[in-house]
């Protein structure tokens, strides 16, 4: 969920291992001996979107804990990538910890990951995209703790002081350029949401693109669906309907919606936390995103829980990770903090619960997942840094860069 807000660039594994100058088989932990006790000690690291998923964790652990005798210690990271390849690099990791979908294949590759998939005998709940976005060299390597969709948020409010209403929310583009240019008057811009391709990316998959080809083997960025996705978006920013979030002074489009500056946004799940407790007064609808050239297209985000390859706790931590991988504690995870169970099953349950996520939901069974290739976290770091200038650069020259550099870390090898 927190990757998902902003597209910063992150310092990767292969970044600390270049600074530390360790040996990129640091993680393989096949020689790692093994505690057989009955209670176990082990270490737990999250990134957390704020102190409801911190206490929500936390309390899972604790919980754990009473069940199964062992006990749990529940860390919070200040830089998640940062500290966990620091900690696989002295060799020192925690023993379960978030996996971000972006850097993934980066510490599979390394062999800091131990493959727990075929221990996990449902894991076939997991729907086939997000277990594909966690498995390496044909090996599922861990679970997918939730999952998040985007969708379109609108201000209710605002949409009714235009003269709009149910009967107008956008199911084309055509229709989302109409409203998104009705609703841009005084200090409110009718769209806005965050320069990255976490957001953009939607674009490119209505328009019938991708990054990649499915099996994530070959680039296929440079491709007139996705220029033509881009091409659309740079038409909004042109005409002011669509602007970035720090162009209205906010970080992301949940701000910009709370504060009244954004009319729509695009954004997840995770918005309805955030709403919730920064925003309470402001009222707003989610609707599925308005369908493309080539139909409904979404992204889909999510985080998995991993565990060392160096632990010396791995049935242990395997142990905890079904725990809190469990349909029930999916629910729990889902009410406390608004993040989507990942079980296939546990999702009908959570959409009877929480029918204001119906559009989340359904957008569930069209959603494109992450690139997951080792190496590639820099190349969308530099195609989100480009996406910056689209309202003054064709978007092909944009998708060509895209191209080349996602080429040269294909060739580097997955």
């Amino acid at each position: 969920m927190t990757t998902t807000r902003t597209a910063a660039a992150i310092l990767s594994c292969a970044a600390l291992l270049a600074a530390t100058g360790c040996s990129s088989n640091f993680g393989s932990g096949s020689k790692t001996k093994q505690d057989t006790g009955s209670r176990q000690h082990l270490t737990v690291l999250i990134a957390t979107s704020g102190d409801a998923e911190t206490k929500s964790v936390k309390d899972a652990a604790a919980a754990y804990t009473k069940q199964s005798g062992n006990s749990v210690t529940v860390e919070v990271a200040k830089d998640m990538n940062q500290q966990l390849a620091q900690s696989f690099a002295g060799h020192k990791p925690p023993d379960v910890f978030y996996v971000n979908s972006d850097q993934f294949a980066n510490y599979a590759k390394a062999g800091s990951l131990y493959a727990y998939g075929d221990r996990i005998k449902d894991a076939d709940d997991f729907s086939a995209q997000l277990r594909s976005s966690f498995s390496y060299d044909g090996k599922l390597v861990c679970l997918p703790k939730d999952t998040s969709t985007l969708a379109l948020a609108v201000n209710t409010d605002l949409w009714k002081k235009a003269g709009l209403t149910e009967n107008d929310y956008p199911t084309t583009w055509a229709e989302l350029k109409a409203v998104a240019g009705k609703l841009t008057k005084g200090g409110v811009t009718g769209l806005v949401t965050t320069n990255e391709y976490q957001r953009l990316g939607v674009f490119m998959k209505q328009a019938g693109g991708w990054v990649t080809d499915p099996e994530q083997s070959k680039m296929t960025s440079d491709s007139p669906q996705n220029a033509e996705g881009l091409g659309f978006v740079r038409s909004l920013l042109k005409s002011g309907a669509l602007k970035y979030a720090q162009q209205v002074d906010t970080s992301w489009g949940g701000e910009a919606l709370g504060k009244g500056k954004a009319a729509m946004t695009i954004e997840g799940n995770w918005l309805t936390g955030a709403m919730k407790l920064d925003y309470p007064n402001v009222k707003y609808k989610v609707v599925e995103l308005p369908a493309g050239p080539s139909g409904k297209g979404t992204l889909a985000f999510s985080t998995c829980w991993g565990v060392a390859a160096e632990s010396a706790h791995r049935t242990a931590a395997v142990d905890l990770v079904k725990y809190l991988s469990s349909a029930k504690q999916q629910l729990t995870f889902a009410d406390d903090f608004g993040v989507m169970p990942s079980r296939t099953s546990t999702l009908g349950t959570y959409a009877r619960q929480e029918p204001d996520a119906k559009a989340w939901v359904d957008s569930a069974a069209y959603a494109q997942g992450p690139v997951t290739i080792a190496g590639f976290d820099k190349v969308l770091s530099q195609f989100n840094t480009d996406l910056q200038t689209l309202s003054t650069t064709d978007p092909k020259t944009i998708l060509a860069a895209l191209q080349r550099n996602g080429e040269q870390a294909l060739a580097k090898g997955n």
